[in-house]
């Protein structure tokens, strides 16, 4: 006899789905031979910082699931706004057609973003919008009568995974995988710190590269301030101002990648304010709905906008789309996610738990094998040295912290804090303490 659906959630444990799970699902950023000895996490429900497993575990979720998640897990008022919103329009085609939340969320979005960032084209995730940008870029000056089909980018970046971001990333293991169908890009080194020194050496390479080769470049892009799948690396705000100018000097444009970064990360609402900075794109996607829901957008500007803008032109026209493009359930939770930052003075809220962290941070520097310790905003790493890729020491440490309720999920040896912004003192607290423990066991 089989069992109705009810009555098997009622039987249901970790192991039981886990072992359904295997049976059909490949999941991204994992050698699924791991899991003949590393247990799978289903997940029950979550609730604030915490998700909760079907054996009744709980877990602090320190990365905020990839880094989407601002305001916890079950948020009431998203929660209910999002419920509102699928109660009168789940979703529409977006060309031809428009609904109020998109043109609320398009209006707030515009008058958050650095001055002159005016349009807004929608898509469904990180990569999508990265795709867009660069094909924006490229388009523009194809408009104005250039082909200008080369992109430049930082050393150690990362920008996404379909073909047009992975050829602009710089991910060794990526590029070479798949590097008969990328498309042209030119990697400039990011500044090794945090100096301003640095900066200006970095960007003294990038005008070299200008220089040379400036005309069959379209745009550079960044990830402002921190690299954050390169390893959590982070560098001066004044290399944002510098290389703003010289995209100008150039005539280049300048693609701000803030899908990670953007919404209160780095301390500000958008990195870009911190150079002080208005790029020709600014890529959003993340925390932009809290993390509820796949949703992307890139701010652009009217000149831009206008070059596209003409009588019956199929080859000036953008030529770009999505089925869900603009999704009324995804506006929504962003909606409800951006009413929150204006009602609870996030920014200054987190302030203080920057502070805190910072603070807890300094005991690591007692432990063996710690290469650098570092912090922007509400990301935190802490760099190990002295390991081979082989020992898989970040594996060690996602393991240890699993087992004493803490999802971390290191970059190979750096272990990295990104908690939503709902976590409290005492819960950070736990955070660090479960870090410092399984550094310390592994340390050697």
């Amino acid at each position: 006899m089989f069992l109705n659906n009810v009555n098997s959630r009622r039987f249901m444990d970790n192991a039981a789905l886990m072992d359904r799970d295997l049976r059909h699902i490949w999941h991204p950023c994992t050698q699924m031979k791991d899991h003949e000895t590393l247990p799978l996490i289903p997940i029950k429900e979550g609730k604030g910082v915490y998700l909760y497993d079907f054996d009744s575990n709980r877990y602090i979720d320190a990365i905020s699931s990839w880094w989407v998640n601002l305001f916890g897990h079950s948020n009431e008022y998203i929660n209910k706004k999002v419920k509102e919103q699928l109660e009168s329009l789940e979703h529409v085609i977006f060309a031809g057609f428009t609904h109020e939340p998109i043109v609320k969320l398009s209006e707030r979005l515009v008058k958050l973003a650095p001055q002159g960032l005016n349009r807004c084209f929608y898509a469904d995730n990180g990569s999508s919008a990265i795709e867009v940008a660069l094909k924006m870029s490229f388009h523009y000056f194809k408009n104005l009568g250039r082909i200008k089909p080369y992109f430049v980018s930082l050393t150690n970046s990362y920008h996404g995974e379909t073909i047009g971001a992975l050829s602009v990333g710089d991910v060794s293991l990526y590029k070479e995988t798949y590097k008969e169908i990328l498309i042209r890009a030119i990697h400039a080194p990011v500044p090794v710190d945090r100096s301003e020194e640095a900066a200006y050496e970095a960007a003294a390479a990038l005008k070299s590269i200008f220089e040379k080769r400036g005309e069959e470049i379209s745009a550079f892009i960044l990830e402002p301030l921190v690299q954050c799948a390169g390893y959590m690396h982070m560098y001066s705000p004044l290399y944002l101002k510098l290389a703003a100018e010289l995209c100008k000097e150039y005539g280049i444009h300048l693609i701000a990648d803030e899908i990670a970064v953007g919404f209160g990360r780095t301390g500000t609402m958008f990195a870009c304010e911190q150079g002080g900075i208005t790029p020709d794109f600014m890529t959003l996607s993340k925390g932009l709905t809290g993390g509820y829901l796949p949703l992307s957008v890139v701010l652009t500007t009217d000149e831009i906008y206008s070059a596209f803008y003409c009588d019956y032109n199929e080859y000036k026209a953008f030529l770009h789309s999505h089925s869900y493009t603009g999704n009324p359930l995804a506006c929504s939770a962003a909606n409800a996610t951006l009413d929150i930052f204006e009602r609870e003075n996030v920014l200054e809220r987190n302030g203080a738990k920057i502070e805190y962290i910072a603070k807890g941070l300094e005991r690591f520097k007692e432990l063996k094998n710690i290469k650098d310790i570092r912090q922007c905003g509400m990301i935190a790493a802490v760099e190990l040295e002295g390991y081979d890729p082989l020992e898989r020491v970040g594996l060690k440490i996602y393991k240890r912290s699993l087992q004493n309720g803490v999802l971390l999920r290191p970059l190979g040896n750096v272990v990295y804090f990104m908690p939503p912004y709902v976590i409290d003192y005492e819960q950070i607290d736990t955070v660090l303490n479960v870090a410092y423990d399984a550094i310390r066991a592994v340390a050697r």
